[in-house]
């Protein structure tokens, strides 16, 4: 995720940003609003989301699968997830967009789009503290209650799951569309059932990782990576998509090939070790939702444009595509 984060505490005591055990103790703060009963939940209302979708752009004839479906299901679901009102859901994929999709240029409309979420975020954490729900950010303002989080955790961690837990997935949604779309034969595989449709899932986080650099990491002490001694304090910035492509760990690196890598490494879309994606398995499961609804209600839809056509977010961090129109 680049956003500039700029030190902030009210930003930046998150996760991502800590070594065990403060690690470990601000993940278990927020790991029961990802256990099963809640991912039950969600899937129905994924399902409802995505129906309510997809019935307009059947009903049109056409759509846009970026507008239409990747970015309105992500936000709906992380929205309901953390306790976010209906009302700022049009904010939150207006001021998402831009950090989404900003290049290395764009550093003052980053820069805009952080301060207004982080107004937006620390508002419904005022709001919960005067009255909680069953939500994520209603769990978390009870731990600060309790002393288990600081103010700034509270609002950092709920800043981080709001951009971070829809944005991987309005890329997930987005690019594993287009490569059904111009995949037939995986996309009548995936047809079959859930087991080619995880497949491919998993395949396109391999061939399109929504985060295609990880976070800044600084070593500790001096390091060698790639014959270069890494002083402490020095900047490293791991390309997972690299590491996704890397033909030492898997063959044809650039084909895509779902269900048919047994025995290759593991692709790191997610991160991997202490610090793997909390809401992995949620972005999964809006994919699996995804696709399988647009695949069974939408059969005949097909790229409205040639593909060498559709353009992809210039953002270094964060891979997806800006429109992906089609005909039904």
């Amino acid at each position: 995720m680049g956003l500039p984060l700029d030190h902030r505490p009210s930003l930046a005591s998150n996760m991502i940003n800590t070594d065990p055990p403060e690690h470990a103790r601000l993940r278990r703060a927020c790991a029961g609003a990802f256990g099963p009963r809640r991912m039950r939940h969600l899937r129905e209302r994924a399902q409802q989301v995505t129906d309510e979708l997809l019935d307009a752009v059947e009903a049109r004839g056409r759509g846009d699968l970026v507008t239409d479906l990747a970015y309105p299901l992500p936000i709906a679901i992380i929205c309901d997830l953390l306790g976010v009102p209906e009302r700022y859901r049009e904010d939150v994929h207006e001021w998402s967009l831009v950090i989404d999709s900003a290049d290395d240029t764009d550093d003052a409309k980053v820069r805009e789009a952080t301060d207004v979420l982080e107004r937006l975020v620390t508002e419904v954490v005022e709001a919960k503290r005067a009255t909680r729900d069953t939500d994520l950010i209603s769990d978390l303002v009870a731990q600060e209650a309790t002393g288990e989080l600081s103010a700034d955790e509270v609002t950092s961690t709920a800043f981080l799951i709001l951009i971070g837990g829809h944005e991987t997935t309005v890329g997930l949604i987005a690019t594993g569309a287009l490569t059904l779309l111009t995949h037939p034969a995986e996309a009548a595989k995936a047809r079959t059932g859930p087991a080619h449709r995880a497949a491919v899932i998993e395949e396109t986080l391999r061939l399109h990782a929504p985060l295609q650099n990880a976070t800044w990491r600084f070593p500790t002490e001096d390091v060698e990576i790639g014959g270069r001694l890494m002083r402490p304090g020095d900047p490293v910035l791991v390309s997972v998509l690299a590491a996704n492509r890397d033909p030492a760990a898997f063959a044809d690196p650039d084909a895509f090939r779902p269900g048919q890598r047994a025995g290759e490494r593991k692709h790191l879309a997610f991160g991997a070790g202490p610090h793997l994606c909390i809401g992995a398995a949620l972005a999964r499961l809006q994919a699996d939702v995804a696709f399988e609804t647009l695949l069974r209600r939408l059969p005949e839809a097909r790229l409205a444009v040639p593909e060498e056509e559709l353009t992809w977010w210039p953002s270094p961090i964060t891979r997806g595509l800006f429109h992906l129109p089609i005909e039904v």
